[in-house]
Protein backbone atom coordinates (compact mmCIF):
# COMPACT_ATOMS: atom_id res chain seq x y z
CA UNK A 1 0.00 0.00 0.00
CA UNK A 2 1.06 3.57 -0.60
CA UNK A 3 1.40 5.47 3.11
CA UNK A 4 -0.42 8.38 3.98
CA UNK A 5 2.76 10.29 4.65
CA UNK A 6 3.13 9.92 0.74
CA UNK A 7 -0.65 10.65 0.19
CA UNK A 8 -1.54 13.78 2.28
CA UNK A 9 1.53 15.96 1.68
CA UNK A 10 1.25 19.54 2.62
CA UNK A 11 2.20 22.25 -0.05
CA UNK A 12 1.81 25.19 -1.97
CA UNK A 13 -1.45 25.95 -4.63
CA UNK A 14 -2.76 25.64 -7.18
CA UNK A 15 -1.78 21.91 -8.37
CA UNK A 16 -0.32 19.19 -6.92
CA UNK A 17 0.78 17.61 -10.36
CA UNK A 18 1.65 21.04 -12.05
CA UNK A 19 2.64 22.96 -8.96
CA UNK A 20 3.77 20.65 -6.57
CA UNK A 21 5.38 17.71 -8.37
CA UNK A 22 7.73 20.09 -10.50
CA UNK A 23 8.77 21.92 -7.88
CA UNK A 24 10.21 18.44 -6.18
CA UNK A 25 11.36 17.72 -9.27
CA UNK A 26 13.77 20.58 -9.55
CA UNK A 27 14.76 20.88 -6.39
CA UNK A 28 15.89 17.20 -6.82
CA UNK A 29 17.86 18.01 -10.24
CA UNK A 30 19.25 21.02 -8.28
CA UNK A 31 20.67 19.23 -5.36
CA UNK A 32 22.06 16.16 -7.90
CA UNK A 33 23.80 18.76 -9.68
CA UNK A 34 27.00 18.19 -9.14
CA UNK A 35 28.41 20.99 -6.56
CA UNK A 36 32.35 21.60 -8.65
CA UNK A 37 30.46 20.93 -11.99
CA UNK A 38 31.02 23.84 -14.28
CA UNK A 39 27.52 24.87 -14.75
CA UNK A 40 26.97 28.59 -16.99
CA UNK A 41 23.68 27.83 -17.78
CA UNK A 42 20.05 25.94 -17.32
CA UNK A 43 17.44 25.01 -20.16
CA UNK A 44 14.55 23.70 -18.49
CA UNK A 45 11.70 22.32 -20.88
CA UNK A 46 7.97 21.88 -19.93
CA UNK A 47 6.07 19.23 -22.27
CA UNK A 48 2.62 18.29 -22.86
CA UNK A 49 0.42 19.14 -20.00
CA UNK A 50 2.75 20.98 -17.90
CA UNK A 51 3.41 23.34 -21.18
CA UNK A 52 -0.15 23.94 -21.92
CA UNK A 53 -1.43 25.41 -18.80
CA UNK A 54 2.26 26.31 -17.12
CA UNK A 55 0.92 29.96 -16.65
CA UNK A 56 -2.16 29.34 -15.20
CA UNK A 57 -1.36 26.53 -12.69
CA UNK A 58 2.40 28.40 -11.66
CA UNK A 59 4.54 25.68 -12.89
CA UNK A 60 6.92 28.08 -14.30
CA UNK A 61 6.86 29.94 -10.90
CA UNK A 62 7.10 26.10 -8.89
CA UNK A 63 10.20 25.16 -10.94
CA UNK A 64 12.35 28.39 -10.25
CA UNK A 65 11.32 27.62 -6.62
CA UNK A 66 12.75 24.36 -6.28
CA UNK A 67 16.04 25.27 -7.91
CA UNK A 68 16.35 27.74 -5.80
CA UNK A 69 16.11 25.00 -2.69
CA UNK A 70 12.44 25.78 -1.91
CA UNK A 71 10.10 22.77 -0.80
CA UNK A 72 6.35 22.19 -1.41
CA UNK A 73 6.52 21.49 2.45
CA UNK A 74 8.39 24.24 3.49
CA UNK A 75 8.34 26.95 1.19
CA UNK A 76 6.44 30.56 2.55
CA UNK A 77 3.81 31.08 0.20
CA UNK A 78 3.66 34.93 1.11
CA UNK A 79 7.91 34.73 0.13
CA UNK A 80 7.59 32.88 -3.01
CA UNK A 81 6.42 36.01 -5.10
CA UNK A 82 9.76 38.13 -4.29
CA UNK A 83 11.91 35.19 -4.78
CA UNK A 84 10.61 34.96 -8.32
CA UNK A 85 10.82 38.36 -8.76
CA UNK A 86 14.39 38.36 -7.44
CA UNK A 87 15.66 35.53 -9.97
CA UNK A 88 12.90 37.85 -13.07
CA UNK A 89 14.61 40.73 -12.09
CA UNK A 90 17.99 39.93 -11.61
CA UNK A 91 18.09 37.48 -14.60
CA UNK A 92 20.10 35.43 -12.54
CA UNK A 93 19.34 32.02 -10.49
CA UNK A 94 21.17 30.71 -7.42
CA UNK A 95 21.02 27.25 -6.98
CA UNK A 96 22.25 25.21 -4.06
CA UNK A 97 25.48 25.17 -4.93
CA UNK A 98 25.81 27.39 -8.14
CA UNK A 99 25.14 30.71 -9.17
CA UNK A 100 24.03 31.14 -12.95
CA UNK A 101 22.47 33.64 -15.61
CA UNK A 102 19.04 32.99 -16.03
CA UNK A 103 16.48 34.35 -18.53
CA UNK A 104 13.07 32.94 -18.44
CA UNK A 105 11.94 33.77 -21.66
CA UNK A 106 14.97 31.57 -23.25
CA UNK A 107 15.75 29.24 -20.42
CA UNK A 108 12.22 27.92 -20.22
CA UNK A 109 11.00 26.35 -22.66
CA UNK A 110 7.08 25.11 -22.92
CA UNK A 111 7.38 22.81 -25.77
CA UNK A 112 3.64 21.93 -26.63
CA UNK A 113 3.93 20.26 -30.35
CA UNK A 114 5.84 17.24 -28.39
CA UNK A 115 3.52 14.31 -27.22
CA UNK A 116 5.88 12.81 -23.93
CA UNK A 117 6.25 9.25 -24.61
CA UNK A 118 5.19 8.25 -21.41
CA UNK A 119 3.52 10.95 -19.24
CA UNK A 120 1.65 13.82 -19.77
CA UNK A 121 3.25 15.79 -17.49
CA UNK A 122 6.95 15.62 -18.07
CA UNK A 123 9.55 18.27 -17.29
CA UNK A 124 13.38 18.57 -18.59
CA UNK A 125 16.32 19.80 -17.00
CA UNK A 126 19.86 20.50 -18.59
CA UNK A 127 22.75 21.86 -17.08
CA UNK A 128 25.04 23.42 -19.96
CA UNK A 129 28.85 25.05 -19.79
CA UNK A 130 30.01 27.79 -21.10
CA UNK A 131 30.36 26.09 -24.55
CA UNK A 132 26.35 24.84 -24.38
CA UNK A 133 28.15 21.43 -23.85
CA UNK A 134 26.17 19.08 -22.26
CA UNK A 135 26.90 18.45 -18.35
CA UNK A 136 24.15 16.91 -16.66
CA UNK A 137 20.30 16.29 -17.83
CA UNK A 138 17.49 14.49 -16.45
CA UNK A 139 13.74 14.03 -17.21
CA UNK A 140 10.86 13.36 -14.92
CA UNK A 141 7.15 12.62 -14.99
CA UNK A 142 4.72 14.42 -12.65
CA UNK A 143 2.29 11.85 -12.39
CA UNK A 144 -0.10 13.11 -9.84
CA UNK A 145 -0.43 14.50 -6.47
CA UNK A 146 2.80 15.52 -5.97
CA UNK A 147 4.92 12.52 -6.72
CA UNK A 148 7.14 12.26 -9.17
CA UNK A 149 9.94 9.51 -10.71
CA UNK A 150 12.47 10.10 -13.32
CA UNK A 151 10.91 9.41 -16.70
CA UNK A 152 12.59 6.13 -17.53
CA UNK A 153 11.18 4.02 -14.00
CA UNK A 154 7.55 5.88 -14.65
CA UNK A 155 6.16 2.68 -16.34
CA UNK A 156 7.74 0.44 -13.84
CA UNK A 157 7.86 2.45 -10.46
CA UNK A 158 5.94 0.66 -7.66
CA UNK A 159 4.61 2.24 -4.39
CA UNK A 160 4.83 -0.14 -1.69
CA UNK A 161 5.23 -0.28 2.47
CA UNK A 162 8.20 -2.31 2.92
CA UNK A 163 7.82 -5.11 5.51
CA UNK A 164 4.09 -4.03 5.96
CA UNK A 165 2.28 -6.93 8.14
CA UNK A 166 -0.80 -6.16 6.13
CA UNK A 167 -0.18 -6.19 2.47
CA UNK A 168 -2.96 -5.38 -0.15
CA UNK A 169 -3.38 -3.94 -3.42
CA UNK A 170 -7.10 -3.99 -3.43
CA UNK A 171 -10.49 -3.51 -1.79
CA UNK A 172 -10.58 -7.63 -1.70
CA UNK A 173 -7.59 -7.80 -0.36
CA UNK A 174 -8.05 -5.23 2.43
CA UNK A 175 -11.50 -6.51 3.60
CA UNK A 176 -9.87 -9.94 3.63
CA UNK A 177 -7.60 -8.25 6.61
CA UNK A 178 -10.43 -6.55 8.37
CA UNK A 179 -12.30 -10.22 8.64
CA UNK A 180 -9.31 -12.68 9.09
CA UNK A 181 -7.96 -10.62 11.81
CA UNK A 182 -10.77 -9.05 13.67
CA UNK A 183 -9.25 -5.31 12.69
CA UNK A 184 -10.81 -2.06 11.16
CA UNK A 185 -9.59 -0.31 8.28
CA UNK A 186 -7.57 2.06 10.06
CA UNK A 187 -6.23 -0.65 12.16
CA UNK A 188 -5.02 -2.41 9.34
CA UNK A 189 -3.31 0.94 7.92
CA UNK A 190 -1.76 1.99 11.54
CA UNK A 191 -0.64 -1.42 11.44
CA UNK A 192 1.29 -0.80 8.35
CA UNK A 193 2.55 2.39 9.26
CA UNK A 194 3.97 1.76 12.50
CA UNK A 195 6.20 -1.09 10.57
CA UNK A 196 8.45 1.96 9.19
CA UNK A 197 7.91 4.36 12.33
CA UNK A 198 6.56 4.92 15.76
CA UNK A 199 3.08 5.58 16.64
CA UNK A 200 3.45 8.23 18.01
CA UNK A 201 5.01 9.72 14.53
CA UNK A 202 2.47 8.60 12.58
CA UNK A 203 -0.35 9.98 15.30
CA UNK A 204 1.55 13.38 15.23
CA UNK A 205 0.96 13.40 11.61
CA UNK A 206 -2.66 12.75 11.47
CA UNK A 207 -3.15 15.63 13.86
CA UNK A 208 -0.70 17.60 12.12
CA UNK A 209 -2.76 17.13 8.51
CA UNK A 210 -5.81 17.74 10.25
CA UNK A 211 -4.69 20.98 12.01
CA UNK A 212 -3.24 22.26 8.37
CA UNK A 213 -6.29 21.55 6.34
CA UNK A 214 -8.48 23.14 9.40
CA UNK A 215 -6.05 26.05 8.99
CA UNK A 216 -6.67 26.01 5.51
CA UNK A 217 -10.62 26.28 5.55
CA UNK A 218 -10.46 29.01 8.12
CA UNK A 219 -7.88 31.54 6.22
CA UNK A 220 -10.56 30.97 2.76
CA UNK A 221 -13.27 31.81 5.36
CA UNK A 222 -11.88 35.12 5.65
CA UNK A 223 -9.68 35.92 2.91
CA UNK A 224 -11.17 38.75 0.55
CA UNK A 225 -8.79 39.11 -1.96
CA UNK A 226 -9.61 38.86 -5.94
CA UNK A 227 -8.22 35.52 -6.67
CA UNK A 228 -4.65 35.59 -9.23
CA UNK A 229 -4.87 35.28 -13.06
CA UNK A 230 -6.67 36.79 -15.84
CA UNK A 231 -10.55 36.06 -14.71
CA UNK A 232 -9.93 37.73 -12.04
CA UNK A 233 -12.47 35.59 -10.08
CA UNK A 234 -13.85 37.05 -7.21
CA UNK A 235 -13.61 34.63 -3.85
CA UNK A 236 -16.96 33.62 -2.35
CA UNK A 237 -16.50 31.78 0.51
CA UNK A 238 -16.41 34.70 3.20
CA UNK A 239 -19.77 36.19 1.96
CA UNK A 240 -21.70 32.42 2.15
CA UNK A 241 -19.49 32.40 5.45
CA UNK A 242 -21.37 35.88 6.75
CA UNK A 243 -24.57 34.86 5.36
CA UNK A 244 -24.49 31.31 7.12
CA UNK A 245 -23.70 32.81 10.25
CA UNK A 246 -26.18 34.87 10.04
CA UNK A 247 -28.17 32.33 9.94
CA UNK A 248 -27.48 30.42 12.68
CA UNK A 249 -30.01 31.85 14.88
CA UNK A 250 -32.90 31.26 12.75
CA UNK A 251 -35.68 29.20 14.58
CA UNK A 252 -36.53 27.88 11.11
CA UNK A 253 -33.19 26.83 9.28
CA UNK A 254 -33.78 25.61 5.81
CA UNK A 255 -33.64 21.46 6.11
CA UNK A 256 -30.58 21.63 3.31
CA UNK A 257 -28.40 24.24 5.15
CA UNK A 258 -26.05 21.54 6.05
CA UNK A 259 -24.83 21.38 2.38
CA UNK A 260 -24.51 24.90 2.00
CA UNK A 261 -21.86 24.32 5.14
CA UNK A 262 -19.94 21.15 3.83
CA UNK A 263 -20.26 23.43 0.25
CA UNK A 264 -19.01 26.19 2.12
CA UNK A 265 -15.46 24.53 3.58
CA UNK A 266 -14.64 23.27 0.29
CA UNK A 267 -14.92 26.49 -1.28
CA UNK A 268 -12.73 27.93 1.20
CA UNK A 269 -10.08 25.70 0.60
CA UNK A 270 -9.84 25.64 -3.09
CA UNK A 271 -10.02 29.52 -3.37
CA UNK A 272 -6.80 29.36 -0.90
CA UNK A 273 -5.20 26.64 -3.19
CA UNK A 274 -5.94 29.05 -6.15
CA UNK A 275 -4.25 31.92 -4.52
CA UNK A 276 -1.23 29.91 -4.09
CA UNK A 277 -1.55 29.34 -0.09
CA UNK A 278 -0.89 26.22 2.02
CA UNK A 279 -3.06 23.46 1.80
CA UNK A 280 -2.78 19.10 1.99
CA UNK A 281 -2.73 17.13 -0.98
CA UNK A 282 -5.61 15.04 -0.77
CA UNK A 283 -4.92 13.49 -3.16
CA UNK A 284 -3.84 15.85 -4.87
CA UNK A 285 -4.08 20.27 -4.51
CA UNK A 286 -7.05 20.40 -7.51
CA UNK A 287 -9.40 18.20 -4.95
CA UNK A 288 -7.98 19.73 -1.58
CA UNK A 289 -11.47 20.75 -0.85
CA UNK A 290 -13.18 17.21 -0.80
CA UNK A 291 -11.71 16.31 2.27
CA UNK A 292 -11.36 18.90 4.76
CA UNK A 293 -14.70 20.11 3.94
CA UNK A 294 -15.86 16.68 4.60
CA UNK A 295 -13.50 16.10 7.75
CA UNK A 296 -14.89 19.47 9.07
CA UNK A 297 -18.26 18.63 8.98
CA UNK A 298 -17.46 15.82 10.88
CA UNK A 299 -15.73 18.27 13.12
CA UNK A 300 -18.90 21.05 13.29
CA UNK A 301 -22.25 18.29 13.04
CA UNK A 302 -21.24 15.14 13.75
CA UNK A 303 -21.27 13.90 18.15
CA UNK A 304 -18.98 10.94 16.93
CA UNK A 305 -16.07 13.69 16.33
CA UNK A 306 -13.25 13.15 18.78
CA UNK A 307 -9.45 13.08 17.68
CA UNK A 308 -9.75 9.08 17.59
CA UNK A 309 -12.14 9.52 15.12
CA UNK A 310 -10.43 11.91 12.66
CA UNK A 311 -7.50 9.75 12.83
CA UNK A 312 -9.62 6.83 12.32
CA UNK A 313 -11.01 9.18 9.00
CA UNK A 314 -7.67 9.66 8.12
CA UNK A 315 -6.44 6.02 8.40
CA UNK A 316 -9.33 4.77 6.30
CA UNK A 317 -9.42 7.41 3.61
CA UNK A 318 -5.69 6.81 3.01
CA UNK A 319 -6.44 3.53 2.69
CA UNK A 320 -8.91 4.00 -0.48
CA UNK A 321 -6.28 7.28 -1.86
CA UNK A 322 -3.87 4.01 -2.43
CA UNK A 323 -6.03 1.95 -4.06
CA UNK A 324 -6.46 4.44 -6.85
CA UNK A 325 -2.90 5.34 -7.30
CA UNK A 326 -1.78 2.06 -7.41
CA UNK A 327 -4.74 0.55 -9.72
CA UNK A 328 -5.11 3.82 -11.40
CA UNK A 329 -4.46 7.22 -11.26
CA UNK A 330 -4.71 10.10 -9.23
CA UNK A 331 -3.48 12.87 -12.06
CA UNK A 332 -5.97 14.76 -13.94
CA UNK A 333 -3.48 14.72 -17.07
CA UNK A 334 -4.22 10.99 -17.03
CA UNK A 335 -7.50 10.45 -16.43
CA UNK A 336 -9.78 13.67 -15.86
CA UNK A 337 -10.92 15.08 -13.37
CA UNK A 338 -12.73 11.63 -12.24
CA UNK A 339 -8.83 10.59 -10.91
CA UNK A 340 -9.01 13.98 -8.71
CA UNK A 341 -12.39 15.20 -7.07
CA UNK A 342 -13.92 11.71 -7.68
CA UNK A 343 -10.68 9.89 -5.95
CA UNK A 344 -11.34 12.51 -3.00
CA UNK A 345 -14.87 12.04 -2.95
CA UNK A 346 -14.53 8.78 -2.82
CA UNK A 347 -11.60 8.98 0.32
CA UNK A 348 -13.65 11.21 2.29
CA UNK A 349 -16.94 9.14 1.40
CA UNK A 350 -15.08 5.94 3.31
CA UNK A 351 -13.13 7.89 6.17
CA UNK A 352 -16.53 9.51 7.34
CA UNK A 353 -18.24 5.97 7.36
CA UNK A 354 -15.40 4.92 9.34
CA UNK A 355 -15.44 7.94 11.60
CA UNK A 356 -19.22 7.25 12.21
CA UNK A 357 -18.75 3.38 13.61
CA UNK A 358 -19.48 2.23 9.99
CA UNK A 359 -18.26 -1.48 9.50
CA UNK A 360 -16.00 -1.92 6.60
CA UNK A 361 -18.64 -3.48 4.09
CA UNK A 362 -20.11 -0.37 4.70
CA UNK A 363 -16.77 2.02 4.14
CA UNK A 364 -16.01 -0.16 0.72
CA UNK A 365 -19.64 0.50 -0.62
CA UNK A 366 -19.64 3.90 0.17
CA UNK A 367 -15.96 4.96 -1.13
CA UNK A 368 -17.47 2.56 -4.19
CA UNK A 369 -21.06 4.88 -4.51
CA UNK A 370 -18.57 8.19 -4.48
CA UNK A 371 -16.53 7.16 -7.43
CA UNK A 372 -19.73 5.86 -9.27
CA UNK A 373 -21.03 9.05 -9.70
CA UNK A 374 -18.04 10.97 -10.63
CA UNK A 375 -16.62 8.10 -13.32
CA UNK A 376 -16.21 10.57 -16.64
CA UNK A 377 -15.70 13.73 -14.84
CA UNK A 378 -13.21 15.72 -17.67
CA UNK A 379 -10.70 18.25 -16.37
CA UNK A 380 -10.96 21.35 -18.90
CA UNK A 381 -10.18 24.73 -16.51
CA UNK A 382 -11.06 27.84 -18.07
CA UNK A 383 -7.76 29.32 -18.65
CA UNK A 384 -5.87 27.07 -17.19
CA UNK A 385 -6.51 28.32 -13.57
CA UNK A 386 -7.32 26.07 -11.28
CA UNK A 387 -10.86 27.98 -10.58
CA UNK A 388 -13.16 27.74 -12.88
CA UNK A 389 -14.82 24.70 -12.22
CA UNK A 390 -12.41 23.25 -9.66
CA UNK A 391 -13.48 24.75 -6.85
CA UNK A 392 -17.44 24.27 -7.30
CA UNK A 393 -16.63 20.77 -8.42
CA UNK A 394 -14.88 20.20 -5.10
CA UNK A 395 -18.37 21.50 -3.07
CA UNK A 396 -19.99 19.04 -4.82
CA UNK A 397 -17.71 16.39 -4.11
CA UNK A 398 -18.08 16.41 -0.65
CA UNK A 399 -21.69 16.81 -0.72
CA UNK A 400 -21.52 13.69 -2.84
CA UNK A 401 -19.35 11.78 0.24
CA UNK A 402 -21.87 12.82 2.43
CA UNK A 403 -24.81 11.17 0.21
CA UNK A 404 -22.76 8.19 -0.27
CA UNK A 405 -21.94 7.92 3.41
CA UNK A 406 -25.39 8.03 4.67
CA UNK A 407 -26.66 5.61 1.54
CA UNK A 408 -24.28 3.17 2.76
CA UNK A 409 -24.97 3.31 6.62
CA UNK A 410 -28.32 3.07 5.48
CA UNK A 411 -27.88 -0.58 3.79
CA UNK A 412 -26.30 -3.49 4.99
CA UNK A 413 -23.39 -4.03 3.32
CA UNK A 414 -23.79 -5.97 0.18
CA UNK A 415 -23.95 -3.95 -3.13
CA UNK A 416 -23.55 -5.41 -7.23
CA UNK A 417 -20.43 -2.75 -7.74
CA UNK A 418 -17.52 -3.41 -5.91
CA UNK A 419 -14.75 -0.68 -5.27
CA UNK A 420 -12.26 -2.88 -7.28
CA UNK A 421 -15.30 -2.27 -10.07
CA UNK A 422 -15.21 1.35 -9.82
CA UNK A 423 -11.56 1.43 -9.64
CA UNK A 424 -10.75 -0.48 -13.00
CA UNK A 425 -14.01 1.04 -14.76
CA UNK A 426 -12.29 4.57 -13.82
CA UNK A 427 -9.22 3.45 -15.44
CA UNK A 428 -10.16 2.50 -18.39
CA UNK A 429 -12.40 5.58 -18.58
CA UNK A 430 -9.32 7.35 -18.30
CA UNK A 431 -7.61 5.55 -21.06
CA UNK A 432 -10.48 6.31 -23.48
CA UNK A 433 -10.88 9.60 -22.28
CA UNK A 434 -9.86 12.42 -25.46
CA UNK A 435 -6.71 13.94 -24.50
CA UNK A 436 -8.54 17.78 -24.57
CA UNK A 437 -10.31 17.05 -21.28
CA UNK A 438 -7.39 15.68 -19.09
CA UNK A 439 -5.91 19.10 -17.79
CA UNK A 440 -5.03 20.50 -21.27
CA UNK A 441 -7.43 23.03 -21.21
CA UNK A 442 -7.57 22.45 -24.85
CA UNK A 443 -11.73 20.99 -24.65
CA UNK A 444 -14.52 21.67 -22.55
CA UNK A 445 -15.79 24.64 -20.65
CA UNK A 446 -11.87 26.01 -21.53
CA UNK A 447 -13.07 26.66 -25.07
CA UNK A 448 -16.53 27.11 -24.97
CA UNK A 449 -16.22 29.92 -22.13
CA UNK A 450 -14.72 33.32 -23.03
CA UNK A 451 -12.29 34.76 -20.90
CA UNK A 452 -13.78 37.28 -20.14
Amino acid sequence: MISLFDLFKIGIGPSSSHTVGPMRAAHRFAEELPPNSPVSRLVITLYGSLALTADGHGTSRAVLLGLTGETPETVDPHAAQQIIKTVTKKNQLTLPHHSIAFNLETDLILDTSVTPPVHPNTLQFEALDSNNNSLFKQRYCSVGGGFITPEETAQTTSYTLPDGPFEFQSSQELLHHVRENNMTIAEIVMANECALRSRQEVETYLDHIDHVMMSCVEDGLHHTAPLPGRLNVKRRAAELYHKLEKDRGNNQPSPHRVMSWISLFAMAVNEENAAGGRVVTAPTNGAAGVIPAVLRYLHDFCPENSRDTRRTFLLTAAAIGGLFKLNASISGAEVGCQGEVGVASSMAAGGLTAALGGEAVHIENAAEIAMEHHLGMTCDPIAGLVQIPCIERNAFGAVKAVNATSLAMHGNGTHYVSLDHVIRTMAETGRDMNHRYKETSLGGLAVNVPEC
